[in-house]
Formats: structure tokens, C-alpha cells, sequence
């Protein structure tokens, strides 16, 4: 957001797409769930996403949906912002901020999304957000994209009708999300369904291109990418378990909170059990290391549990409080490449 909102003329940085350089008007599509890996193993089925200009770039850790868009809209890492996972620790209270719930339900009213998430997005201007309507109002839209102009879409070829609209009437900067590639992907895993859902999104970037004015750059980004885990459920060893109070985070980067007194011994039992097929580490040591960014305040450290497991592997960690509708057949929250890596590509008018 920082080069995309500078006025014109500032200069972009280096791994933004070249057509992004000349823009008179900027469309910024982040298509949920379209790893770069999964991409290029596809591009016979996005052609029009494979022609655009630019490559890879890196998402944030997590790689997980909560925490990149609010990095996105902010420009802020994870360490700045707080929304720090799809399950985090909020005073004793774990918040699913994609549902904004606790074990107790709703938790709008008890945990305040400005107050969990007090930046403004977009560096503060109003930006028009093309978005499913029914994520308007909700309590993590609020979090992450206070301030904006709602313009709702119903069914997805509307969205590019919508952008066109908002092109024509002279916005600088329009902000569209789709989140058809990351539903499938969970639900479905790749195949047919996943490159299906790809051929779609690429005739509907397709369609978005055509309406783009003289002058005017679409740019597509996506917040994560995924890996196929299927039935690959790990539960945590039972010498995990007995150190444990309970547990955040998601299976592919599992926050463990100690009992009183029993973080080194959690660490360890951890490293030794399930160091095979994930990086196993301490709050303390991943802050170092610099992974939610170079600063993390006292109040967002707090929302970390004690000890992550991250796996490598294509397994995810079992947490019986953390459960849906259906099983996850492909998942996203670890650091491996397939969930990293994403693109930004760049298509002008």
C-alpha cells in the first residue's frame, strides 16, 4: 500500500511488475489461495494469468488469510498490526478472527476489532473494496477494512462490471478480493475441481483486463498458497499434551501455551517428538529470528502461544478445538515455498 498510494511519480520498488510504473489508475485484485507454485504448475489453464508481467513474491507468517490481508490493506507486518494468526490468544480468550468467535460465540462486543486492529487500512483513504456482499459488516472487514466504500458483489461475474464502473467514474485505486481458488482448494484439494476454479478465475481476471481504461494497471496478488495434506492429521504426543493449557493458532503453524512453569519442558518434549516433520521453536526464538517482522510489541508477543510446531512436511497438527464444517483436504500457515511464494502480476489496459 505505501507504493501503490504514493503519489504519482514516487518511485515503486524493484520487484513491483514494470507496468505498475506508469499508472494512472490502479486495480489490485488478491485472489485467495493462488499459491505461485500452484500457478506455475497450471499455467495451461490460466493462460491469461501465465502472460502477465511480474513473478513471485513473499506472503507473511503466518501464511494464513487473517493475518496477510490485514498486511495487505495496512502495509504493516504482523508484528505491527496484531491480527497475528487465524486463531489467536486474546487474553486468555482464543479469537477465530475470521468468525470473530470464542468458545463463548460472538465476540464482537468483549473484543473490539479496532481495538484488536488499530491501523488504518489503505494509509488512510477512502478505497473502494469489491468484495462479496456478505462480508460487509462483518467483524474482521471491520478490523482489517474500516473506512473503505463497500461495493458488493452477488455473483462473481459482477465483479469486473463493478471495477469497470469504478474506473470510469475516476478512482485512482480500487481494492477487489475473490476467495473462489482458496475454498476450493480446502474443500476439494487439486484436481479437477482446483483447476476448474482456475480456469474461471483466469477468465474472470481476462474479462477485468478488457475493461481497464488507457492508463490503468490491474494488478493480481494472493495472500498465500496451499499444500495437500489430506488425511495427514498429527496429534500432538501426549508428553506435548500434559505441558499444555490449550492450544491457537492453525494445523500448519500450531501455537502451544505451557501450563505455569513448564515452557522449557514444552519446548523440549515438542523438539524431540515432532522436530521430523516441522521447525519447532519458542516464541522467544521466532520473534528473533524476524519472522512477523522486525518489531513486535509487548501486546501483539502476547497473542503468540509459547511454543510453535511449523511443519515442512505435508501434515497438519490436530487441535480439537479447532474444527469446521467439513475436513481440509489442502491447508495454508507454514513457511515452506508452496505457501510463501505468491504472485504479483501486473496487466495494462
Amino acid at each position: 500500500m505505501p507504493a501503490l498510494l504514493a503519489p504519482s511519480g514516487a518511485p515503486l520498488p524493484t520487484w513491483m511488475p514494470e507496468p505498475a510504473a506508469s499508472a494512472r489508475q490502479v486495480v489490485l485484485l488478491v485472489l485467495d489461495g493462488l499459491g505461485w507454485e500452484q500457478l506455475q504448475q497450471r499455467a495451461a489453464v490460466a493462460p491469461t494469468l501465465a502472460g502477465m508481467a511480474g513473478g513471485p513474491i513473499t506472503t507473511v507468517a503466518p501464511s494464513t488469510t487473517a493475518t496477510a490481508l490485514t498486511s495487505i490493506t495496512t502495509g504493516l507486518t504482523p508484528g505491527e498490526h496484531g491480527v497475528v494468526g487465524y486463531r489467536i490468544d486474546i487474553a486468555g480468550e482464543v479469537l477465530n478472527v475470521l468468525r470473530w468467535h470464542t468458545s463463548a460465540g460472538d465476540a464482537r462486543r468483549s473484543i473490539e476489532p479496532r481495538a484488536t486492529q488499530p491501523f488504518t487500512p489503505f494509509m488512510g483513504e477512502r478505497v473502494p473494496v469489491v468484495s462479496k456482499a456478505e462480508l460487509e459488516g462483518s467483524a474482521f472487514t471491520e478490523a482489517h477494512l474500516r473506512g473503505t466504500v463497500a461495493k458488493g458483489w452477488r455473483a462473481s461475474s459482477s465483479l469486473p462490471v463493478v471495477v469497470a464502473d469504478l474506473l470510469r467514474a475516476g478512482e485512482r485505486f480500487v481494492y477487489a478480493y475473490y476467495d473462489g481458488i482458496d475454498k476450493i482448494a480446502h474443500e476439494r484439494g487439486f484436481g479437477p475441481y482446483y483447476d476448474a476454479e482456475l480456469r474461471a478465475v483466469d477468465r474472470l481476471v481476462g474479462d477485468i483486463v478488457e475493461q481497464l481504461p488507457p492508463g490503468a494497471v490491474l494488478l493480481v496478488t494472493a495472500d498465500h498458497g496451499q499444500v495437500d495434506v489430506g488425511e495427514r492429521l498429527v496429534t500432538p504426543h501426549a508428553d506435548v499434551l500434559r505441558l499444555c493449557r490449550y492450544q491457537s493458532g492453525e494445523g500448519r503453524f500450531r501455537w502451544l501455551h505451557a501450563k505455569p512453569g513448564a515452557t522449557a519442558e514444552l519446548l523440549a518434549a515438542a523438539r524431540q517428538h515432532h522436530a521430523v516433520h516441522a521447525w519447532v521453536h519458542s516464541r522467544a526464538e521466532i520473534i528473533e529470528a524476524g519472522w512477523f517482522g522486525p518489531v513486535v510489541s509487548p501486546p501483539v508477543a502476547a497473542r503468540y502461544g509459547d511454543v510453535a510446531l511449523v511443519p515442512f512436511e505435508p501434515v497438519s497438527f490436530d487441535d480439537p478445538a479447532d474444527s469446521g464444517p467439513f475436513p481440509l483436504v489442502c491447508r495454508h500457515g507454514s513457511l515452506t515455498a508452496a505457501e510463501m511464494w505468491v504472485p504479483l502480476l501486473a496487466a495494462a489496459g
